[in-house]
């Protein structure tokens, strides 16, 4: 998807084919879950997914987790 695309915004979640460097919206709605932590991505905020797994994930801290690496603070 890309900043000149629009889609219907609802209130359901949305069914989203992850590309290299873009992702295709399959069935309209307002956001995806994170497949790490399980918390809603709105489509506009969504920046990190995995093309293999097609997955989608909230930030690179919830890759990391995905992947079982833990973050040192």
């Amino acid at each position: 998807m890309n900043r000149f695309e629009r889609h219907p915004q609802g209130a359901a979640e949305a069914e989203v084919e992850y590309l290299d460097g873009e992702f295709r919206v399959r069935r309209p709605g307002a956001f995806v879950r994170c497949a790490a932590t399980g918390e809603p991505i709105p489509l506009e905020e969504l920046r990190y997914w995995n093309v293999d797994l097609q997955e989608p994930y909230s930030g690179p801290h919830a890759k990391l987790l995905r992947l079982g690496i833990k973050r040192r603070d």
